[in-house]
């Protein structure tokens, strides 16, 4: 398959979203750009925008790469995307009512049921929780890839505690900054709204008796966190406290804040640990990043958390190709925004195609997130591939497999100059108790290396302003 270059046709003319950046990058100096580039640097390094790297020697915290040029989407792209986005959000809360209720999508036969009740991630304790409004995945991260001018595909969702969105807010921010004068020749739809459309969405979901003025808290891990600094900047943006499990105390069937001089009541908890360490009493007891007693408050329907307890299952990648029919299933629509075509190694006939087209497939681990446990077979090396057939052969349930797709470039600024680089976008939904809101865009991701297809920043990928004209 042809790789789509967003920018130019296959006959070398600019595409029409595109025009005024190919003018704007025509008419720029020598050596202008690199010179933008360095100013950048020095810009996200006094920000302090770093993400940390586990598992490596030396210094983990680093500046995550960006990239200068903007990636830009028409307003009817964007139009196609924002409904097949709130399309799934909604099939993916209606899945995560049903599976810790009636499990009537289980009883159908539509999802195998051994992959939902086995699952690590599936809360037993969550049965017949209903969060407010229904709403479990109050904030989701969907990873879209483009293969060509009509076809954007879900590669994965991202329910739990998705990340990423400080750098979209950043990248604008300093776009803006940087080149003023390229803002003022196109109409870009804003994204810097963001913040307060996640306090409002927060807000909607608080308890009953709270709904007038209730009490935001933005829960972390702490400064250890490789997401440590989107969890200062999202609560400074929204004006809310951010706190530690240390912070919070259980008390008269309520979580209590403390404050010099007392105490305040909290009412919703964004909360940015995960399920396994949120309550010591609940889950984990080794815990001390969340808050003993937690859980029973929040089963009582006395504090809301977003995202909920267990939401896990609806984006484990076992769980994945079945969206499709979740779609079908609850909403009875057809999908507007397909997936990637899967192949799961829990099946004898799958796992064997799999195993013989190892080197033309990407391998991943059904848990395995930021680009690890992954194999891209076209770039694997002979002992690589047979290494990694071996651990398939030995927990075939623990992987899925997928063709390489050959995902969209989009110019960038390399060495040599501007060059397409492959990208990925992820937009953030929120999903409230009134409605689903997005702003326009995303997080661009972008694969540095020449040739690369990996985009996560662990693995060397960089982050892009991503325009969405408006019309």
């Amino acid at each position: 398959m042809p790789i789509f270059d967003e920018m130019y046709g296959t006959d070398g003319a600019v595409r029409p979203a595109y025009a005024g950046l190919a003018d704007w990058l025509a008419a720029m100096p020598d050596g202008a750009l690199e010179r933008k580039r360095r100013e950048a640097d020095i810009l996200f390094r006094r920000i302090g925008i770093t993400f940390a790297v586990y598992g490596e020697g030396g210094d983990t915290e680093r500046v995550i790469p960006f990239d200068l040029v903007p990636r830009v989407l028409a307003a009817t792209e964007w139009a196609t995307l924002a409904a097949g986005l709130e399309q799934r959000v909604k099939a993916l809360n209606a899945f995560l009512r049903d599976v810790y209720g009636g499990q009537e999508i289980l009883r159908a036969g539509r999802v195998p049921a051994d992959l939902v009740l086995r699952n690590p991630q599936y809360q037993p304790m969550m049965s017949g929780v209903v969060p407010p409004g229904g709403v479990y995945t109050t904030i989701a991260g969907i990873d879209i890839v483009r293969v060509d001018a009509e076809r954007f595909y879900v590669l994965e969702d991202n329910a739990r505690t998705p990340s990423g969105v400080s750098y979209m807010l950043e990248d604008r921010e300093a776009m803006m900054r940087l080149f003023p004068d390229l803002f003022a020749r196109h109409r870009v739809a804003p994204v810097g709204h963001y913040p307060d459309e996640l306090l409002q969405t927060l807000r909607s979901l608080a308890p009953e008796a709270a709904r007038e003025d209730p009490t935001v808290v933005l829960l972390t891990p702490g400064a250890y966190n490789s997401a440590y600094f989107e969890h200062v900047f999202l609560a400074e943006q929204m004006g809310v406290e951010l706190v530690e499990g240390q912070d919070l105390v259980v008390r008269d069937d309520h979580v209590w804040m403390r404050e010099a001089g007392g105490a305040r009541r909290v009412d919703v908890i964004y909360r940015r640990i995960d399920d396994a360490f949120l309550d010591p009493l609940a889950f984990r007891a080794d815990s001390t990043l969340g808050v003993a007693g937690l859980f029973e408050v929040y089963r009582a329907g006395r504090v809301t958390l977003a995202n909920a307890i267990g939401t896990g299952v609806a984006d484990d990648k076992a769980v994945y190709p079945f969206v499709p029919e979740m779609v079908r299933f609850y909403l009875g629509e057809e999908p507007i925004l397909a997936n990637v075509p899967t192949w799961s190694c829990r099946l004898p006939g799958e796992l064997a195609y799999v195993l013989d087209h190892l080197g033309e497939l990407v391998v991943k681990e059904v848990h395995g997130s930021g680009g690890y446990g992954m194999l891209i077979g076209p770039s694997a090396t002979r002992e690589e591939l047979a290494a990694f057939a071996e651990r398939v052969k030995a927990d075939p349930g623990n992987y899925i497999a997928q063709p390489t797709l050959s995902l969209s470039t989009v110019p960038t600024l390399v060495e040599a100059g501007i060059a397409p680089r492959h990208v990925d976008l992820r937009p953030f939904v929120l999903a409230g108790g009134d409605k689903i809101r997005l702003v326009p865009g995303g997080l661009t991701r972008v694969a540095l290396r020449d040739g690369s297809l990996v985009v996560n920043s662990s693995q060397g990928g960089g982050t892009k302003d991503t325009w969405v004209l408006e019309d």
